[in-house]
């Protein structure tokens, strides 16, 4: 039936009228909500409180310079977070949920917060509901309604049933149908039920448990050094602001503010460059997982195969006639004819498709139009089948099945020999890589209709053969993950010959064992552990199977990555580490499962996706320890003059801190992000999930660094102060080696690996921008004379900055032995 649907102008109305299909929390101004974030951390309230010190002390000038540096701190975050919030915004628009609805006479594809009341849907097989309505047209249809009433069966329903109505957010779990709308949004029953998926909170990664510990760990110990120092100074001097302010900037230089920034940075800006490559992902911290996958669970038809499912063959039992279409002219047969009418009428199946036009190209009288379905039994059973009842324009009946050749035959009546050529003639088929379905017909004369399919007995009528050919680039694909390190299981509901002989023309590395689905369920829990190391083809499958066969590799401490497409492929999907769904023709059940969704069905996205995963923890884990690594210096800078007793005891006030955390801000989180991926990062195996740079082994080396560039610069400053320099000379000198010394750090800290002289021609054009700009602000520093006063400076000869460069230098770049040893050694 053709539908019209609404008018442009009708949707206006309508909208106005019944509002939009929106069922979610409250929105707010993002700024707003960024300004809150940071008015809470406590360098904020630390840098408040330092101002009013200043203006309490009537020191103007350190006082406004603090109220800018909240200003540049808080501009510095909020375009950083608003940039990754845009990044995450954009990417959630296109993982929208879409709905097919009838417009001005066309059926189009819209977000589903778009569709009004009175709109015509269709919906099909793994498709979510996009909204209440009551249905108009259905064929084979049933919905999972379990999100609204708990009951996991599936429901049967059409036009005719007591109840033709179907909720929002229920999932279809076969068949197709027409609906108009009769509530959207909050006037749903699931609104009404208050569900407001935003409010629910995200479970919190590996990655960001450790940060937040980390993190708050630090602030702790930042806490307790600025007592102790406030203590200090103020039983020292009986100065309490004075000795507040002491205490504050070792406070300041203590807190790490930069690593959460730099993860929600990183995470987010993976996100949208994922986007980039045709890969969605549904949250920007799937990112983190991506680099540790070391399992790949890919379907066939689809993934591996072009999904084109060309008739290839008929095989007629009767006349035991071979077509095969690569040598041969097809011809019209009652095998071909019975496939056609136990297919959908409006087919959407690329096996069903290839029927319907080799059927329409070969059959003499064209019956489609002028037949009436009478009766239909969905795709069910196991193995599956499916049964259409139709009457034709001059009044015959035809009952026609199609289904697994397992299913047909034993619903059908046939002798031991023509079960052996049914079974030899499948084996051929199936060893070329050809996908099988049996094709019958029972009795139309009967008077009733049994209530299941499989009371019926069948009249075996032949064999169709497709074959789905093996995408280009797949073996490509497959190299790149076995170089990285990444084994590929297929999972396939096809014969396991069919499996071994694509898996074969694939370059997939196992093609002599396979198990099937009824051999994994039977298994027990450590065995089938034992056996998905040794297997790489899973033939046969189905929902349970494929759940089991996820949950023992993550038994074995595998990270899984599982694609899909259907409705049952959703708890495979969830269980995985990474399930991936199909853009095109995945169902919305399964996109919704996934973590990430490949737009075009690509699966060479796959591997840049992993790359990528790799590249941003490679490079995530260098900012951290950059961060680590300069942060030291600061922190001791301040505290051991103190401690050991120095003549000179104050060598930073918080406005050198200040400085110096924002050159640290953008170096970390914009810098390193822009770092491309290490040459060697795809020829190793992935990471272990459980792997951590928080740990001794990881932070040690970062110790070490800052360690040595605290005794190149408290070193230089120690010995031009018991050379009898001034605290000007001595402060100016320690701070040019630190800023000097941050700049190396960046160069070196680039490659933890490769020497310097490669990683200078690695493509990142920040580099001298970020550096640049840290010289330069320093050079003003040293020169302009009001700019000298702010910082307590004075001139110094050219030999001492001389000397500091060279200080700097030696103090950073020793790593660069230790590269060259490790590369030696490995």
């Amino acid at each position: 039936m053709k539908y019209t649907g609404l008018s442009d102008q009708e949707v206006n109305t309508n909208r106005k009228s019944f509002g939009s299909n929106k069922v979610g929390g409250k929105t707010q101004n993002p700024i707003w909500e960024i300004l809150l974030e940071i008015i809470k951390e406590p360098l904020f309230i630390i840098l408040i409180v330092t101002s009013s010190i200043y203006f309490t002390l009537r020191e103007t000038t350190e006082g406004i310079i603090m109220l800018v540096a909240i200003g540049l701190v808080s501009g510095i975050s909020i375009f950083q977070e608003n940039k990754s919030r845009n990044a995450v915004n954009a990417l959630k628009k296109l993982s929208r949920p879409q709905a097919k609805v009838y417009r001005n006479g066309e059926i189009t594809k819209i977000p589903t917060e778009e569709i009004v009341v009175k709109d015509l849907f269709l919906v099909e097989d793994g498709d979510m509901i996009p909204a209440d309505a009551k249905i108009i047209e259905a064929h084979d249809f049933s919905v999972n309604e379990s999100i609204l009433t708990g009951e996991s069966l599936s429901v049967s329903k059409d036009q005719l049933s007591e109840s033709p109505l179907i909720f929002q957010g229920t999932t279809v779990d076969a068949g197709n149908c027409v609906a108009e709308v009769s509530a959207v949004g909050t006037k749903t029953e699931l609104g009404k039920i208050g569900t407001r998926l935003g409010e629910i909170e995200e479970t919190k990664t590996p990655l960001q448990i450790q940060i937040k510990s980390f993190v708050r760990s630090m602030v702790i110990f930042g806490a307790i050094a600025f007592l102790l120092v406030w203590a200090i100074n103020y039983f020292n001097s009986y100065d309490i602001l004075s000795a507040l302010l002491h205490g504050l900037t070792l406070a300041m230089s203590v807190l790490p503010e930069e690593i959460p920034v730099a993860f929600s940075t990183f995470m987010a800006l993976g996100a949208y460059r994922l986007y980039k490559n045709k890969v969605i992902t549904r949250s920007p911290y799937t990112v983190e997982t991506l680099g540790t996958a070391s399992v790949i669970c890919t379907d066939k038809t689809g993934t591996l195969t072009e999904n084109r499912m060309e008739l290839r063959a008929i095989y007629d039992l009767k006349t035991e006639s071979l077509q095969d279409f690569t040598k041969e002219n097809p011809v019209f047969n009652q095998t071909l004819k019975y496939a056609l009418w136990s297919s959908e009428i409006q087919p959407f199946d690329p096996m069903e498709k290839s029927i319907h036009a080799v059927y329409e190209k070969l059959t003499p009288v064209d019956e489609r139009k002028s037949a009436k379905m009478l009766h239909e039994y969905p795709l069910s059973g196991k193995p599956p089948m499916m049964t259409h009842i139709f009457q034709m324009g001059n009044g015959e009946k035809i009952i026609a099945v199609k289904g697994s050749v397992e299913g047909i035959i034993e619903h059908s009546k046939l002798s031991d020999s023509e079960t052996e050529k049914i079974l030899e003639q499948m084996e051929g088929f199936t060893s070329k890589g050809y996908r099988v379905l049996a094709v019958g017909r029972a009795d139309p004369g009967i008077r009733t209709y049994p209530k299941t399919q499989e009371e019926f007995e069948f009249e075996f009528l032949g064999l169709v053969a497709f074959y789905d050919p093996p995408k280009k680039n797949i073996g490509e694909v497959l190299k790149n993950f076995y170089k990285a390190g990444i084994e590929v299981k297929m999972i396939t509901g096809d014969y396991a010959q069919t499996a071994s002989a694509i898996a074969s023309q694939i370059g997939l590395r196992s093609t002599t064992k396979v198990l099937t689905g009824e051999e994994v369920m039977g298994l027990s829990k450590a065995e089938l552990q034992q056996k998905v190391k040794e297997t790489d083809i899973f033939a046969r499958m189905f929902p349970e199977a494929k759940l089991k066969i996820v949950e023992a590799l993550k038994q074995n401490g595998e990270v899984v990555a599982m694609t899909g497409d259907g409705v049952n492929d959703g708890p495979a999907l969830k269980a995985a580490h990474i399930g991936i769904a199909m853009g095109k023709r995945g169902s919305e059940v399964a996109k919704s499962s996934a973590a990430l969704v490949l737009m075009d069905d690509d699966l060479s996205h796959m591997t840049e996706a992993v790359a990528l995963g790799r590249r941003i923890y490679e490079n995530l884990k260098k900012a951290i320890q950059y961060i680590i690594s300069i942060h030291i210096p600061i922190i001791l800078v301040v505290l051991l003059p103190l401690v050991f007793d120095w003549e000179f005891t104050l060598i930073f006030t918080p406005i050198h801190v200040i400085f110096l955390e924002l050159i640290m801000g953008p170096t970390c989180s914009i810098v390193f992000e822009n770092e491309p991926i290490e040459p060697n990062s795809m020829d190793n195996p992935p990471r272990k999930m459980s792997q951590t740079f928080f740990s001794w082994a990881e932070l040690s080396l970062s110790v070490i660094q800052g360690l040595m560039i605290t005794a190149a610069s408290l070193g230089l400053g120690y010995y031009l102060m018991i050379s009898g320099e001034n605290i000007e000379i001595v402060r100016t000198i320690i701070f040019t080696t630190l800023v000097l010394s941050n700049v190396f750090l960046t160069l070196v800290n680039r490659s933890f690996y490769y020497s310097i002289l490669k990683t200078i021609k690695y493509p990142n054009k920040l580099i001298p921008l970020i550096l640049g700009i840290s010289i330069l602000l320093l050079l003003l520093i040293l020169v302009v004379p009001s700019i000298q006063s702010v910082f307590d400076f004075v001139n110094v000869r050219f030999e001492l900055i001389l000397t500091a460069l060279a200080v700097s230098f030696v103090g950073v770049f020793w790593i660069e032995v230790w590269k060259a040893w490790r590369r030696r050694n490995h």
